[in-house]
């Protein structure tokens, strides 16, 4: 894999910091694929991440949301040694990250056969949507009642 220098954008941006670090991250993960994972778009604003934690109980998985970031740990208690023929379902401890956008949330959590589902929404504040702005005095009605009579 190639890897870039991000350095020369440094010097000539402000406030992309976080997108830089997660190129970066991005670049070095040589990733640990357990537990598989999906993440799906529901909607328009609406997305799911589901984790395959089969053989975990729900209060052996915690799930931390942080500013921009949702955690999901996982322990298997420590049961008495047992004698296995063949293992092929892992028990071993996990954390997986997911870097979240702005406005993005962690509005719940569910376990159900043996997938951990994680729903976020997006909910991007008042301020933040686009409004129409005056122009010349004329308020935002007069400009959809225009609007109407031009069509």
């Amino acid at each position: 894999m190639r890897t870039y220098d991000f350095s020369p954008l440094w010097r000539s941006t402000i406030g992309f910091d976080r997108l830089f670090d997660l190129a970066e991250m991005a670049q070095r993960a040589g990733e640990d694929n357990y537990p598989p994972y999906n993440i799906e778009r529901l909607s328009e604003d609406r997305y799911q991440i589901s984790l395959a934690v089969a053989g975990f109980a729900p209060n052996e998985i915690a799930i931390t949301a942080e500013q921009n970031v949702v955690t999901i740990e996982g322990s298997k208690a420590e049961k008495a040694e047992r004698d296995f023929l063949y293992r092929g379902i892992s028990t071993r401890s996990f954390k997986r990250q997911f870097n979240l956008a702005d406005y993005v949330q962690v509005k719940s959590a569910a376990f159900d056969n043996g997938l951990l589902k994680i729903e976020l929404v997006r909910e991007i504040p008042e301020a933040m949507k686009p409004r129409r702005i005056a122009i010349n005095g004329i308020s935002t009605d007069n400009v959809q009642k225009l609007e109407a009579k031009a069509a």
